[in-house]
């Protein structure tokens, strides 16, 4: 007998099947899609564009290897999840979005390999993707959706917070999420700090939580409203305002005594796990070659009292990030 979450799945991947901007792969497409997954991990992964159905065999190959563990095609992969080929107002496939057969969380739909080719972003249909699924998952009672993104993929960490979804942890890569219990959200710069607000019905924007700088380190402000909040909002603002800070080249850590205690927070939570976590993350992406373009200046090593055996591999910033990786009024989008 399945369990009741596992046919409300069921019952949404058959509203996504039938819905206007997704087509489900369909039997023999199973190469054309695993093809089209390469593209994404090879721009997220090594930067570089490539056309998924011009790829022959031995530029595969090549692709993979260079990958490593992460360019390795799965047969059978159909099995636990359902493939669907994005297409624009054409029925062209632009693009491409899988679900897991099985919730993630709270019972959340699980969203995978979302890629939209090069030539076809900037209309909109990688968001309306995302609002599908979560039109699916909320009309069958589930709580919205969950995806996963590396740290290194920048592009996409900043897309997922334009589009409003809250980050939920970083164990083995940052985790979002779009749930109906957490309100839409934005960051706002005001006299140096960053601005966590959320939407109010009744009050607008309204501001949880404040980010500033005292000398290297952060401060980290709450409001009443935060005190005030409803326990999905107390539970995942700091872990996203934490994000957007790292993203914005700002500090993520208190003090000694906060970064002490880092490691406690490294699948989620305070913002000194984020910081953690990043250096972890980076530490892997070099240690297999792979180019790490990254906004977040470390805690110098130097600086930092963890027990050895907790101490992550800090490096001093190779260089200052760049104009472009200031923070914008994430709203917009």
């Amino acid at each position: 007998m399945l369990r009741s979450w596992d046919a409300a799945v069921e019952r949404a991947q058959d509203r996504l099947a039938a819905g206007p901007r997704l087509r489900a792969a369909g039997p023999g497409e199973e190469r054309r899609f695993a093809l089209w997954d390469l593209a994404s991990l090879v721009e997220g992964g090594l930067g570089e564009l490539v056309d998924p159905d011009g790829l022959a065999p031995q530029v595969e190959r090549g692709w993979r290897e260079r990958l490593g563990e992460s360019g390795r095609e799965w047969p059978g992969g159909e099995l636990y999840r359902r493939r669907y080929w994005i297409q624009d107002d054409g029925g062209t496939v632009v693009g491409t979005v899988a679900v897991d057969n099985w919730t993630k969380g709270p019972s959340q739909l699980a969203v995978s390999s979302l890629y939209v080719a090069p030539q076809a972003r900037g209309r909109g249909l990688a968001a309306a993707a995302l609002d599908e699924v979560y039109a699916a998952a909320t009309a069958e009672g589930l709580p919205g959706f969950r995806l996963e993104a590396h740290w290194a993929w920048q592009p996409a960490v900043r897309y997922y917070l334009r589009r409003g979804l809250w980050v939920v942890g970083w164990k083995h890569s940052l985790s979002f999420a779009r749930m109906p219990q957490l309100p839409a959200h934005r960051v706002r710069e005001e006299d140096g700090r960053l601005l966590l607000l959320v939407e109010d019905r009744l009050r607008g924007w309204v501001p949880i939580l404040a980010a500033g700088q005292e000398g290297r380190w952060l401060r980290l402000d709450e409001t009443a409203d935060y005190r005030g909040c409803d326990g999905w909002v107390h539970e995942y603002a700091r872990s996203t305002l934490a994000l957007y800070l790292a993203l914005a080249g700002r500090p993520l850590v208190r003090g000694p005594q906060w970064w002490a205690e880092a490691w406690r927070w490294s699948d989620a939570g305070e913002p000194e796990g984020l910081a953690y976590r990043i250096e972890e993350f980076e530490r892997v992406a070099r240690a297999a070659g792979r180019p790490v373009a990254s906004p977040y200046r470390p805690v110098p090593l130097s600086q930092s009292p963890l027990p050895e055996s907790r101490l992550p591999q800090s490096r001093l910033p190779e260089q200052a990030p760049p104009a472009s990786w200031r923070l914008a009024d994430s709203g917009d989008g």
